[in-house]
């Protein structure tokens, strides 16, 4: 049993690292460091620390708690998307970013393998500029370049590498804040006031015209007799004056609409028969 002890040793020596250099968790790594407790959740409930753990060699770009916002301030399913262009499908620590020819790149992130990505957006660049600082952003065009490496958080060589970015990389197009592929709403749109009436010749305004209304039908009142009784005649007109006679005049009495227009008028009816009265006194006076 003794002679068998070494071999036993060294087998579980390289297992203990062949399952060292292959198995690792994300979410165990930062959650080390507190500065990036926001960051690690999001990959938790995106469900992306899943897919991270199942790669052998990958490298994080995280963000800390204070930069953070403008990953979780998105919904959900844009989260993911920005969140797996943080992760680069490929192992890079500083040495390896400082010894990287003509100081630029193409980085392939995970993003790409989804199959969601288009254009360049599941791609970054890298470039190291001439003061030394190293930037990270989207290869899609028009991207900004706002976002540069701080410093190496973890690393185990050659599986993974956390190294901390000022700012989220959120490409155009993707839904975020630097989305530029959206059009963006019209304003709505403004009523126009109706012009004024233009002024006549002589300056001024015309009044627009009265508003028509139906005058209401005249109703009968309460106290108004006309509508029922008759109109009073006028009464005997004194064109001249009367002869006398032995006819005696009747006491005046009100006559009624349909008696003035039966009878004669009572001036014509009194010359008549004093005319009469005279001409047969004369008549007498000759005889005797």
């Amino acid at each position: 049993m003794a002679s068998h002890s070494p071999t036993i040793a060294l087998v579980l020596v390289f297992a203990g690292l062949a399952s060292s250099g292959v198995a690792f968790n994300i979410t165990r790594l930062l959650g080390e460091f507190s500065d990036f407790s926001t960051f690690n959740n999001l990959l938790l409930q995106t469900k992306l620390a899943e897919d991270i753990n199942r790669r052998q060699t990958i490298t994080v770009l995280a963000v800390d708690n204070s930069a953070v916002g403008g990953i979780s301030s998105l919904a959900s399913d844009i989260q993911r998307k920005v969140l797996s262009m943080h992760v680069v499908l490929d192992y890079y620590d500083t040495a390896k970013l400082e010894a990287i020819k003509n100081h630029t790149t193409l980085l392939t992130t995970m993003f790409q393998s989804s199959g969601q990505a288009t254009d360049r957006m599941g791609f970054l660049n890298f470039t190291k500029r001439s003061d030394g600082v190293m930037v990270f952003s989207s290869a899609q065009p028009g991207a900004p370049k706002t976002s540069q490496m701080v410093k190496s958080v973890a690393s185990r060589p050659y599986n993974i590498s956390v190294l901390q970015v000022s700012a989220p990389i959120v490409p155009p197009g993707v839904g975020g804040p630097a989305d530029s592929g959206k059009a963006s709403a019209p304003p709505p749109h403004k009523a126009h006031a109706a012009p004024a009436p233009a002024p006549s010749a002589n300056g001024r305004k015309e009044a627009p015209p009265p508003k028509e209304e139906e005058a209401p039908a005249p109703g009968p009142s309460d106290n108004d007799d006309s509508a029922d009784a008759p109109a009073e005649a006028p009464g005997p007109a004194a064109d001249g004056p009367t002869a006398e006679g032995p006819v005696a005049d009747a006491p005046a009495h009100k006559k009624s609409s349909h008696d003035a227009a039966d009878a004669p008028e009572g001036s014509d009816a009194s010359r008549v028969v004093a005319g009469a009265g005279l001409g047969i006194v004369a008549l007498l006076l000759t005889v005797i």
